[in-house]
C-alpha cells in the first residue's frame, strides 16, 4: 500500500510541476507577474544523436524550474494531504 501511494504523490506533483511551469510561461508577458517566470533551465541541451544505420535515436533532456513551478509542486502536496484526511 506504502509504494501506491508513494506513486500517487509523485504524480500529483508532476502535475503541480507542470501546471506551475505553464503558469508561470504565460504570466511572463504581465509586467506585474513576470516574477513567476524567473528560473533556470538546466539539462542536455543539444541532443545526443546514436545513427545505427537502419534507425535514429536521438536523445534529450531539459528541465525548467521556476517559481510559479516551485509554488505548484508545494499547492498540489497541501490538497493531497488535504483530500488523504
Amino acid at each position: 500500500m506504502k509504494s501506491k501511494s508513494s506513486w500517487i504523490i509523485i504524480f500529483v506533483m508532476l502535475i503541480g510541476l507542470v501546471i506551475g511551469t505553464v503558469i508561470g510561461s504565460y504570466c511572463s508577458g504581465i509586467p506585474s507577474l513576470s516574477w513567476l517566470d524567473y528560473g533556470k533551465v538546466f539539462g542536455i541541451t543539444s541532443p545526443m544523436v546514436l545513427d545505427l544505420g537502419v534507425f535514429v535515436l536521438t536523445l534529450g533532456l531539459t528541465i525548467k524550474i521556476n517559481i510559479a513551478s516551485i509554488i505548484g509542486i508545494i499547492i498540489s502536496f497541501v490538497i493531497y494531504r488535504l483530500l488523504l484526511r
